[in-house]
């Protein structure tokens, strides 16, 4: 019996197959373009993320500082608070400002911004219509009638200070009580007749500190423009 004479299959002339290196070689190529491409992509989600978080913190500081603003530009005179209109206490500030309802009066409210638990709450007073309710609105804490906004979060501290004309930028209410008492005593010359009592605070200046933030952010307002 003859043994069985197997045909060997040839390959075609330059026919050639991918060594085991070279498919390492690939597989390295690849690995490295994978995570060239993670770490790109991965920066631009970060990059992504920084700029909407940044975005959100300019809108809410926007937000706040446009409400003091309009809270700064509608102060009542000296005059009509009996007082300074605005007033600085610790980390408190406080507005006396004239409320224009519709088919109503002119009437004050007090409101006052401070910072409780990380986060600034603007409160603001019922509108008021004599003396009597604005004295107890100023003496008295927020209480029933009083509405209750908070404006933003994440802050680590709120301040401010004001302006007085011939003394400048303080803190100190003595200040603004001197020159109350001295545009008083001015007024009292006959010769002025009756003339409003001027300004004791002309300006503004209100700083928040974030922890986001490496120094605060700060901004300036005209009282009563």
């Amino acid at each position: 019996m003859k043994p069985t004479v197997r045909s060997r299959r040839r390959r075609p002339p330059g026919a050639r197959g991918f060594t085991l290196i070279e498919l390492l070689v690939a597989i390295a190529i690849l690995a490295v373009i994978a995570v060239l491409s993670w770490r790109g992509l991965d920066q631009i989600i970060r990059g992504r993320q920084t700029i909407t978080s940044a975005m959100e913190e300019e809108r809410v500081f926007a937000q706040l500082f446009d409400q003091i603003r309009i809270d700064a530009r509608q102060a009542a005179s000296d005059d009509e608070s009996g007082q300074a209109a605005i007033t600085v206490s610790g980390s408190v500030l406080q507005i006396v400002r004239q409320m224009n309802l519709p088919a109503t009066a002119p009437r004050l409210q007090v409101v006052r911004y401070r910072v409780s638990e990380g986060r600034v709450i603007r409160y603001a007073s019922p509108p008021l219509a004599n003396v009597g309710e604005l004295r107890r609105a100023l003496r008295g804490e927020e209480g029933e009638g009083w509405a209750t906004v908070p404006l933003m979060g994440g802050v680590g501290a709120i301040s401010a200070r004001v302006y007085v004309p011939k003394v400048g930028w303080t803190t100190q209410m003595k200040d603004v009580q001197s020159a109350i008492t001295e545009n008083d005593n001015n007024l009292k010359v006959p010769q002025l007749g009756n003339a409003p009592l001027p300004r004791s605070v002309t300006g503004l200046e209100v700083r928040i500190g974030a922890k986001g933030l490496a120094r605060p952010v700060t901004r300036v307002f005209l009282v009563g423009e």
